[in-house]
C-alpha cells in the first residue's frame, strides 16, 4: 500500500474509507476514496496534475491552512504515479 494517494497526494491514513475503489469492488491501494470510485477517477475535469494541485490547495485553504503550507503540502502532486508521462 501507498503511503500517499498517487493523485492527490493525501496521506492514505487520513482517508475515511481507506482507499478507492477498483471496477471489481475491491480496495485500491494506489489511490483514495476521493480521487478513486469503482475504477475511475471521480473528477475527469482535473485532467494535468496543476489542476490538481490548484483544486488541493483551494481545499487546504477552505479547511483554514495558509496558502504557502497548502502549496507545500501539494508540491509533489506532479511526481505522482497518476501523473507520469506516459
Amino acid at each position: 500500500m501507498n503511503k500517499f494517494c498517487q493523485s492527490c497526494g493525501m496521506p492514505m491514513k487520513k482517508d475515511p474509507k481507506n482507499g478507492g475503489t477498483n471496477a471489481d469492488g475491491s480496495k485500491s491501494t494506489e489511490y483514495c476514496s476521493y480521487c478513486y470510485v469503482n475504477g475511475a477517477f471521480t473528477s475527469p475535469e482535473i485532467d494535468t496534475p496543476q489542476t490538481m494541485q490548484k483544486f488541493c490547495i483551494g481545499k487546504l485553504k477552505e479547511m483554514g491552512m495558509p496558502g504557502f503550507v497548502a502549496w507545500f503540502f501539494t508540491r509533489n502532486i506532479p511526481r505522482l504515479k497518476r501523473w507520469a508521462p506516459k
